[in-house]
């Protein structure tokens, strides 16, 4: 079948190519200034359609692809994916559960309804690694990596100290550095999550962990993030909570692999704020509290 598939190419190369060595389908004379010339009347061209940009592995500078879960054509600058090229249809209307684009960078996040809520379902990554330094009020939007390694940031999303994540603002369900018709949720929003997932009650107001199963409905199943055990891990909501670890308020980073945390944008006093907790060894999800000068996951919650 490929030996067939190569004498027909190589035939439309004969066939319709030009001194420039272009070549045209549909077109004996393709125009010099195109090293592929399609004519027709009542076709189209079909490019690759591509559900998840993150599956295309080492995307070379220019490649253009069809964008199934944002319903546009898109390309590849290097770097980043490009924002949509040209209107996307009127007729298509955005609901959670379709990936987002973030306008911003042009970055995709996977999203998920959980009861009446919507989650992106993977860590927020947007800003400039900054390593070795804490965040100040500079008009950039800046993130930690893990071990100050972008690759980490990459795999995991950004880590982010309170201040910087709130956009020094102090009020809970502010949208911070979440994109518009988002925002940072709440310490009662992620109890509400909580208490969606887990089979039993999951006290609001209780430190530590509780209830029973929301870690594990929450956690990335299998070991490719987390390392073994990876209790109670079925990932039941979609949520696809990874790993990041954290960066501790002195610069040292812990946890990599084995514990997830996410703030909320709720304060616990001046100095501290509430986040949410899962670990390797845990099916239960946990409550805490830690200095806003630490750095955590992020995850945005729709308005």
């Amino acid at each position: 079948m490929k030996t067939i598939l190569l004498s027909f190419l190589l035939g439309i190369f004969i066939l319709n190519s030009t001194a420039q060595n272009n070549i045209g389908i549909n077109n004996p004379t393709p125009d010099a200034s195109a090293v592929l010339d399609l004519t027709s009347s009542n076709t189209g061209f079909l490019p690759p359609r591509v559900a998840d940009t993150n599956a295309v592995s080492n995307p070379a500078e220019g490649l253009v692809i069809y964008d199934m879960s944002v319903h546009c054509m898109r390309y590849f600058n290097g770097t980043i994916w490009s924002d949509c090229m040209g209107n996307i249809a009127p007729n298509f209307t955005w609901s959670c559960g379709y990936d987002f684009l973030d306008e911003r960078d042009g970055q995709s996040y996977a999203t998920v309804q959980i009861g009446t809520q919507c989650w992106m379902a993977e860590n927020l990554n947007i800003g400039t690694m900054t390593p070795g330094v804490h965040h100040t009020q500079n008009g950039i939007l800046e993130k930690h990596c893990y071990d100050d390694d972008i690759v980490n940031c990459d795999n995991y999303g950004g880590l982010y100290e309170w201040d910087e994540m709130m956009h020094y603002s102090t009020t809970p369900g502010v949208k911070g550095i979440c994109p518009p018709g988002w925002h940072i949720p709440t310490d009662e929003e992620w109890c509400t999550l909580e208490n969606f997932i887990d089979s039993d009650t999951v006290p609001c107001d209780i430190i530590g962990y509780r209830g029973t199963d929301a870690g594990g409905n929450l956690k990335e199943t299998g070991n490719s993030h987390w390392l073994s055990p990876n209790v109670g891990a079925t990932n039941s909501s979609n949520f696809t909570a990874l790993p990041a670890g954290w960066r501790w308020y002195h610069g040292l980073f812990s946890g990599i692999t084995t514990t997830a945390f996410f703030w909320s944008s709720t304060e616990y006093d001046t100095n501290n704020a509430m986040d949410r907790f899962l670990e390797n060894e845990y099916g239960q999800s946990g409550r805490g509290w830690h200095s806003k000068e630490g750095a955590h996951s992020v995850r945005c919650l729709k308005d």
